[in-house]
């Protein structure tokens, strides 16, 4: 039934993008400003849609046995509809987005109702004074960087291994948001967050505590040009050097899950297993004149790693605790070729996952044809663990964003 009303809406919104191109609407929006956008007649509202999606190519080597046991595949990596706007003023804005792909859906289970993961985003934001802003709804939580940049706007073709280690992406609860200027160019911007603490579209209720999310950024030479903290890459060849500095903290009461509100959930005699999880981020962003350097470090730790029983018997599930560093670089050798680099280490705490750690080293080329709205972009990356399995990884991307 989910299924089939979705597709009512891609079908409903695919014809009138047709009909709106057949009347040749001279307001219809640039390539990259979304299919169409509708006000209100009254002008109380106002609708952005959005449609892209990624083409993704991989292929991938046991170098540890002489280059053997390839493996490649092609896939839609993701597939996305997004609406924003705002509803009956513009300090009341929103923003829906929707996963079309399979591994955008992926993940049902009996805590999400066995239904697909649709909903990324559906939150609401009251600019309901001055500088504050009251976010409500489910969206990405304020946890690392390269988690809250849009995999639209990578520097490269995914996201690092720590993100997929130490990030706490979208959860659903309330986020308040605020900007100051210490002085003419040194801005400062606060984020707290309460949310649920368990992933996004879980619909079996609060099964641990609540998660609390803190994070800090420094600008000290003033506002990147078009969001550009959140973006990879200098597109916009900032004139002078822009600096961003974080510092963020996350703690999830009573988590229930292996990854803080990422994971699988703990099971136990009793039901869930629960332990408090807390979540260190720092990061940082500079750019300059085509140049562009970012880097990370997250730490994850828990009040007692080892999920037990009633009886103080082991299950077999842990929580993932210990620490990774990101290093990340790129150059504009052009206004439309950059070439990246790319260093992440993953080091988990042996004495809990018995693992030695992980290092991946990764080269990039990417050629924007329209900034990140259609771009071709290529890595090469080479991953050692434990200084006993290493293995290379090549990808090809085609993105396109409407």
């Amino acid at each position: 039934m989910q299924f089939a009303t979705l597709r009512k809406v891609v079908v409903t919104i695919i014809l009138y993008t047709s009909l709106s191109m057949q009347a040749q609407e001279t307001n219809a929006p640039k390539f990259g400003k979304g299919l169409f956008n509708l006000v209100g007649k009254d002008s109380t509202f106002t609708m952005k849609v959005g449609l892209r999606f990624q083409t993704l190519a991989t292929s991938q080597w046991d170098v540890s046995n002489g280059l053997s046991n390839q493996e490649s595949s092609m896939l839609i990596r993701r597939s996305r509809l997004k609406f924003d706007g705002f509803a009956y003023s513009p300090k009341l804005k929103y923003k829906v987005e929707l996963g079309l792909s399979n591994r955008d859906q992926s993940g049902a289970s009996e805590y999400t109702s066995n239904a697909p993961r649709y909903i990324l985003d559906a939150v609401l934001k009251w600019n309901f004074s001055g500088n504050f802003v009251l976010w409500f709804g489910q969206t990405k939580l304020p946890g690392n960087r390269e988690r809250v940049i849009s995999s639209a706007n990578l520097q490269m073709v995914d996201r690092s291994l720590l993100n997929s280690n130490f990030q706490i992406d979208r959860d659903i609860g309330i986020q308040l948001r605020h900007h100051f200027n210490l002085t003419d160019t040194f801005i400062v911007k606060e984020i707290f967050s309460i949310a649920q603490g368990e992933g996004r579209n879980i619909t079996t209720g609060n099964i641990g505590g609540y998660q609390y999310t803190t994070k800090v950024e420094l600008f000290p030479f003033g506002d990147f040009a078009s969001k550009g903290d959140y973006a990879g890459s200098d597109l916009k060849f900032e004139k002078k050097p822009k600096l961003s500095l974080a510092i963020g903290y996350d703690f999830n009461n009573d988590a229930s899950k292996t990854k803080s509100n990422q994971g699988s959930y703990m099971l136990n005699d009793t039901g869930f297993y629960a332990t408090n999880i807390s979540t260190l981020f720092l990061d940082a962003m500079y750019k300059h004149n085509g140049f562009s350097f970012m880097a990370e470090y997250a730490n994850r730790d828990a009040k007692d790693p080892f999920a037990k029983n009633s009886d103080g018997t082991l299950t077999g599930d842990k929580v993932e605790v210990g620490n990774g560093l990101n290093l990340q670089s790129g150059y504009m050798l052009s206004k439309t070729i950059e070439v990246s680099g790319r260093y992440t280490n993953i080091t988990l705490d042996k004495d809990v996952m018995g693992k030695g750690a992980e290092n991946q080293y990764t080269l990039g080329v990417s050629k924007y044809i329209s900034e990140h709205k259609l771009k071709v972009q290529t890595d090469l990356s080479y991953t050692d663990i434990g200084f006993n399995t290493n293995q290379l990884l090549f990808r090809l991307q085609v993105d396109i964003h409407f």
